[in-house]
């Protein structure tokens, strides 16, 4: 049964953070797959472990047709090119990355950084009423 999407995802403050936004188009052929191994319960266990060690407090994905949307949470200090050249480095990494590949619509051997765009913010609603 699918979740009601009108009822949103609870989650407890984190204190000051950082966020970045990222998309990246799927392969519809194989969408299902995609969610299937980037379910919480399915996805390698090495792969949110390396990704908590570089620093990330929380990271989500959401998809919509064949778009995938990240959310990545932060401390303040995160340094984007640090984080990520380590993480790159973490067993078994490169293995997933080259998995997911096949789901995922993408130029033969790109990195992560390459398949993933970063998305421009355009409106915070704190912002606004500060």
């Amino acid at each position: 049964m699918m979740k009601d999407l009108k009822e949103g995802y609870k989650k407890e403050p984190a204190g000051a953070t950082k966020h970045f936004c990222q998309f990246l188009k799927l392969n519809p052929d194989t969408l299902e797959q995609y969610k299937y191994w980037h379910n919480s319960h399915n996805i390698w266990k090495e792969i949110p472990q390396g990704i908590r060690k570089v620093g990330i407090l929380d990271m989500e994905i959401y998809v919509i047709n064949d778009i995938a949307f990240m959310l990545i949470e932060t401390a303040p200090d995160f340094d984007w090119d640090v984080s990520f050249g380590k993480l790159a480095t973490y067993e078994r990494q490169s293995e997933w990355e080259e998995f997911v590949s096949q789901f995922q619509i993408a130029g033969e051997g790109q990195r992560s950084e390459e398949k993933w765009q970063l998305v421009e913010r355009i409106f915070s609603l704190t912002d606004a009423l500060t």
